[in-house]
């Protein structure tokens, strides 16, 4: 007489996670779907009291109102690191088990924030545009600016901060750099005040993480410090730079331009940067590559599946 295997744990989706990971889930869980515009029907209540799992992501995470109608729920497995985003407490206080995939993102991020020096320094979008255009027939493109022997100023020296900084001092820039405190192991030269950080630096890269400290860090003041001969690469997180000011200083020539793969109100991008032909736009790619993507899937399975096989959850975050 066969017995039926018995059904697999009951996952709820909240957020629109990497597309194969999300198809190798529902391999071996029954996967629900909940966030804005993800096609799926409303979980019924009776349903949403079976989930056991949790899926998000490092940028959704999860909020204390996402775990109301979820009695059941045992685990949450968060693809990608949080920025601030998990409510740790909300699951403390209901035993829930919550993990990350820990990543080796910085190096990748680095790339981005050297691409985007590279690009708003020598205006190599502004010089793709000209000659997709053809307007290279009707005379040169305008000069743009040399790296080398310029001072990258760098906003947080933690692993981001040390990966731009091996990278920008290869193109033969001066490095300097701002954070809480002094690090004798960090390179380049130690700027305690962030004001004069910008006064002395060519280019400023903000590369730290985004507390209630950071927010809105970079602002009006910072910016006319750097000057209208100075440029802002930013690959930490919208919040950190005052967006508002950033705009009336690009409008006003108080800077020379800014590379930015990350925005207050992703994927909302004002209306306003996108006219600028002196701003380069990533869309916050910094870590979307294959081989970041498959790692992550690869642990982000890894916890859910010694979670419900009752062995010991690795990569678990602690509050």
């Amino acid at each position: 007489m066969s017995v039926d295997a018995p059904p697999s744990p009951a996952l709820l989706a909240i957020a629109p996670i990497h597309a194969p990971a999300l198809a190798a889930l529902a391999h071996e869980y029954t996967v629900h779907r909940r966030w804005p515009g993800c096609g799926a029907a409303t979980a019924d209540p009776s349903t949403l009291r079976r989930v056991r799992g949790l899926v998000t992501t490092g940028v959704r995470g999860f909020r204390a109102d996402d775990l109301h109608d979820l009695p059941a729920l045992e685990i949450i497995a968060c693809f990608g690191q949080s920025h601030g985003t998990l409510d740790l407490a909300a699951a403390q206080a209901r035993s829930i088990v919550v993990t990350n995939t820990p990543d080796w993102t910085e190096e990748a991020v680095a790339d981005v924030a050297l691409g985007l020096l590279l690009g708003t320094l020598r205006r190599l979008c502004e010089a793709d545009r000209f000659v997709r255009e053809g307007r290279w027939e009707a005379g040169p493109f305008a000069l743009s600016t040399d790296l080398r022997g310029k001072t990258c100023g760098i906003v947080g020296m933690g692993a981001i901060g040390r990966a731009v900084a091996r990278r920008a001092a290869a193109f033969g820039l001066r490095i300097e750099w701002h954070g809480p405190r002094d690090k004798p192991d960090a390179p380049g030269t130690y700027v305690p005040r962030l004001l004069d950080l910008a006064t002395r630096a060519d280019c400023l890269v903000v590369a730290c993480a985004s507390t209630a400290q950071t927010r809105g860090m970079i602002d009006a003041r910072v910016l006319e410090a750097l000057g209208p001969s100075g440029y802002l690469v930013n690959v930490s997180r919208g919040a950190v730079v005052d967006e508002p000011a950033l705009i009336d200083a690009l409008a006003r020539g108080r800077i020379a331009g800014a590379g930015l793969e990350v925005f207050a109100d992703e994927p909302r991008v004002p209306a306003a940067l996108r006219a600028m032909e002196q701003v380069m736009l990533v869309p916050h790619l910094g870590s979307s590559t294959r081989e970041i993507r498959a790692h992550r899937q690869a642990c982000w399975l890894e916890s859910l599946r010694a979670h419900f096989a009752g062995e010991p959850v690795p990569h678990r975050v602690h509050g």
